[in-house]
């Protein structure tokens, strides 16, 4: 049960302590609470001022539909799931295609230079220059010639206008000024411009217009990576979605509208590519069966002549209807052979490497491997257009039509010889029937051998002007690749500056910013600050905390916090030393001078005679005396004998040396006399623990203000005289590093029975616990709260 209770006494005070400090913590930044209002102020007014004066980025949208071409033909951009059944790129992978074309800079560099956007306009108005779209620009560049593209990296010019007909023209770079009228040619570094006026030019007088020219390439890269170009999130969609953010939304309209507009143009360029070289095949092919035609139709007019020939007979009738159909036969296989010995000489002699498409070749297989023969010679094209014959992507698409190519020959040679051989077959029954009509007349077989050869180079004829029909009635349809969902449209509010979340930022900064560096200072000030860091650099017992005060010495019935603290302290000393009757000499030191010991000892002096204790106060510190400074009696009294000359000379006695009740204080004095050039030797000889043992032997107590412990040794050759020695630590004034002096007296015993009182503590910043509950200052919970705002 007792086991119990002392478990829980044990947790309670770890609670207690681990509050106090999480409330020291709080109240040592909270007395910085000026800091934290200054820097939230500051960074509310900056972020206030960067919204109002920040130019808004608007967002501007748009979204297109990739649109499959005629039911016949396998596009360019669709068939997606006809070329993934065929081993092809996936839909995905097709719409990323148009994606990276959408974004090439082939295609961007043509709207750049469409539009002259690497040509902008700022209106010098304001603390931010504001851009302006080029038809709401006061004034406008037009360059005639251009000497060099590099020159107009970053080239600025500032355009006042001063009338309706004149302006001045300031580079920037140059700080060249000079005055021009409007429309006049100007020579430059950019070469040969005029600047005119655009609109409302009488209403911009004294206006200043920047006029800012980079080179296209740099813009081009700029849209780049601005322009956002995305699928749709559903999988199987061909929607593409646009979007650009700009100060103009003008600008970003014109950008998207006209990118839209060059990739469906690049897209048509390459469909009449092909469509004229299928043309032109088939015009140079007209011509030739057009000549052969004409001596087909010689040739039978002058058999009938020459044979006086007007009408024949139908004696053969049976067998004619047996030929009839085997011609029919014979005639489709004579012009697929002509078609394929065409098709073949093209393949092998055309210098477009582009082959004419749907020719009439019943081989749809072949008519598919031309096809994406085609497609490979357009891919080659395209890609020409921004990099060179030894690209690595340009050698392997080579070598995949070269591969088409070969496969092409083969399927052509054997397709020839599959035709041959059925045509050999024709040729053969053809023979059979002219062998059953012998009996016709010899005119007549001559007649039908020149008049089948005229029929198929007429069939041949009719069947190429059909086709180039339909080449030009494709040519002139032109259906639309891209469905335009929605044109460039901008959004209303704007995308940026996001208000809520830069007066966020500036909350959060301006509160970081002074902990920030308030925990920086406080992280490099290694100073002492309060009794934790003693305690845990030397472990030596803590006797009190004397808070930081403006007086030198307390009054009676005094009921400040240092009053209290002395008064604290008297309670822990006493308790050191037992609480017993015997006359203790108390003896005070510290590390380095400055830390207040003399401060220490006058006003425990002091307090101890508020509780009726005789107290002799004894100044050992005969290097640096300063108790008489902290009475206020040096001018009275700095005559007498002191410690110096009780130690120097055995004819002055302790009633020479002590000071009665100085002015009104109730204790007495040891002044600590004349500096001595040996002090280190007089306090050696023995006769300052005659004055140590008089003071035990006719006072209650007596206090020993002694010199520093890391300057000198006077204070270790005096320590075996004392009941109890309290060691003097000064917050914010002795380093940390210093506390190993105390430490190792400390720890090897060298200065008897010592405990700490630490100096000078700044209460208000929340170091310690603080002495509010002195007499008449009523301590309550509302106290904390009360400090925060009563603090300077």
């Amino acid at each position: 049960m007792n086991t119990q209770n002392k478990y829980k006494e044990n947790t309670f005070s770890e609670e207690i302590e681990e509050n106090i400090n999480i409330r020291q913590l709080i109240e040592q930044y909270l007395y910085y609470w000026k800091w934290f209002v200054l820097g939230l102020i500051l960074a509310i007014t900056i972020a206030i001022i960067y919204v109002k004066t920040v130019e808004k980025q608007y967002k501007v949208s748009s979204k297109i539909l990739l649109n499959d071409k005629d039911a016949g033909g396998k596009g360019d951009i669709a068939s997606m799931m006809d070329q993934a059944l065929l081993g092809g790129s996936s839909l995905n992978a097709e719409v990323g295609d148009q994606i990276d074309i959408l974004k090439s800079k082939r295609l961007i560099t043509k709207v750049v230079q469409k539009n002259n956007l690497n040509i902008e306009y700022f209106d010098s108005k304001g603390i931010v220059k504001k851009q302006l779209y080029e038809t709401n620009s006061p004034v406008k560049i037009i360059l005639i010639h251009k000497r060099n593209e590099e020159v107009l990296n970053d080239d600025n010019f500032i355009i006042k206008v001063l009338s309706n007909t004149k302006f001045k023209l300031e580079n920037k770079q140059t700080k060249d000024e000079k005055e021009y009228s409007f429309g006049q040619k100007i020579t430059g570094e950019l070469g040969n411009y005029i600047i005119s006026p655009n609109h409302n030019i009488s209403e911009n007088i004294d206006k200043k217009i920047i006029l800012s020219i980079t080179t296209v390439d740099k813009k081009v890269a700029q849209i780049q990576k601005a322009i956002v170009i995305e699928p749709n999130s559903e999988s199987s969609s061909k929607i593409i979605n646009f979007s650009l953010i700009g100060a103009v939304p003008e600008i970003s309209k014109i950008v998207i509208n006209d990118l839209v507009t060059a990739y469906n143009n690049d897209i048509v360029e390459d469909e009449q590519k092909l469509t004229q070289t299928t043309s032109k095949f088939i015009n140079s092919r007209l011509e030739i069966v057009s000549k052969d035609l004409s001596d087909s139709d010689k040739n039978i007019e002058d058999y009938k002549v020459k044979n006086k020939i007007t009408d024949i007979g139908s004696e053969a009738g049976i067998f004619l209807e047996s030929a009839a159909e085997n011609d029919k036969k014979l005639l489709e296989s004579t012009t697929q052979v002509q078609l394929v010995n065409y098709m073949s000489n093209e393949l092998n002699s055309s210098k477009t490497n582009l082959l004419p498409s749907n020719i009439g070749l019943d081989d749809k297989a072949i008519s598919a491997e031309i096809s994406s023969y085609n497609e490979l010679i357009l891919t080659k094209e395209d890609m020409l257009k921004s990099v060179t014959v030894e690209h690595p992507n340009v050698i392997k698409l080579q070598e995949q039509i070269n591969d088409v190519k070969r496969n092409l020959k083969n399927s052509l040679r054997l397709y020839k010889n599959n035709t041959q051989t059925m045509l050999n077959s024709i040729q053969s029954k053809q023979n059979q029937i002219e062998g059953r009509i012998q009996k016709v007349p010899t005119h007549e077989r001559g007649f039908r051998n020149i008049a089948r050869q005229q029929q198929i180079v007429e069939s041949l004829y009719l069947f190429l002007l059909q086709k180039r029909e339909e080449n030009e009635i494709k040519s002139a349809s032109t259906p639309q690749n891209i469905k335009i969902v929605d044109y460039a449209y901008e959004d209303k509010i704007p995308v940026a500056p996001k208000k809520i979340i830069i007066l966020g930022a500036a909350l959060i900064l301006g509160f970081l910013i002074p902990f920030i560096i308030i925990y920086i200072y406080k992280l490099l000030n290694n100073t002492v600050h309060s009794k934790e860091d003693v305690e845990k650099a030397v472990g030596a017992p803590i006797a009190g905390q004397i808070p930081k005060s403006n007086i030198s010495i307390i009054e009676n019935n005094d009921n400040s916090s240092a009053s209290e603290a002395f008064r604290i302290l008297r309670t822990n000393i006493n308790f050191l030393l037992k609480n017993t009757n015997d006359s203790k000499a108390i003896f005070i030191t510290s590390t380095t001078s400055g830390e207040g010991k003399s401060f220490v000892s006058t006003n425990f002096a002091q307090i101890l005679t508020m509780s009726g204790k005789s107290v002799l106060l004894i100044g050992a510190d005969i290097r640096s005396p300063k108790v008489l400074d902290y009475l206020g009696i040096t001018s009275e009294y700095n005559h007498r004998y002191g410690v110096t000359e009780y130690l120097s000379s055995k004819d002055v006695s302790m009633d020479d040396i002590i000071i009665k009740k100085p002015a009104n204080y109730k204790f007495d004095v040891i002044y600590s006399g004349q500096i001595a050039p040996n002090p280190s030797e007089l306090l050696m000889n023995g006769r300052f623990d005659e004055i140590v043992q008089y003071g035990k032997q006719h006072y209650d107590y007596v206090l020993v203000d002694t010199a520093p412990v890391s300057l000198v040794t006077d204070t270790l050759l005096l320590t075996e005289s004392a009941d109890l020695t309290m060691y003097v630590v000064r917050a914010h004034y002795l380093d940390k590093r210093m506390l190993a002096v105390p430490r190792e007296m400390y720890t090897e015993n060298r200065i008897k029975n010592m405990s700490m009182v630490i100096n000078d503590v700044d209460f208000s910043k929340g170091y310690g616990y603080g002495y509010g509950y002195g007499y008449g200052d009523h301590h309550n919970g509302n106290n904390f709260f009360k400090k925060l705002f009563k603090r300077k």
